[in-house]
């Protein structure tokens, strides 16, 4: 049951992802740009996306590892549908945790970047 609000929770994400840059929300490039600055602040201990970064960095390695091909070549169809539902999740994990970093980001920065002129 757990994996199963997690799986609908990710999906939820990437549906409202897609919608909410259609209204204005983040851009799909400023979420992939917010990636190396959201990993190095993971790796800084920064920000708390340590496990979910894990789990995705795991699901692109099942995804593209030579491993997974074997269930292509048994059972064709049904073999690329755990790649199908895999790759749904991941973009939603993605898009889901940018957002959130995205968000943490702009809450630690309450003060505009620039120069004090006096």
């Amino acid at each position: 049951m757990g994996r199963t609000l997690k799986r609908s929770a990710a999906f939820t994400a990437l549906a409202r992802a897609l919608a909410a840059g259609a209204r204005g929300g983040p851009s799909l490039g400023a979420r992939v740009a917010a990636l190396p600055r959201m990993i190095r602040a993971t790796a800084r201990g920064e920000y708390d996306g340590g496990l979910r970064l894990a789990l995705m960095a795991a699901a692109t390695a099942y995804v593209v590892s030579p491993v997974d091909v074997v269930p292509e070549l048994f059972l064709t169809v049904f073999g690329l549908l755990d790649d199908a539902v895999m790759v749904t999740w991941l973009a939603g994990s993605v898009l889901a945790e940018t957002e959130r970093f995205l968000e943490w980001e702009a809450a630690r920065r309450p003060v505009v970047p620039g120069q004090v002129i006096g």
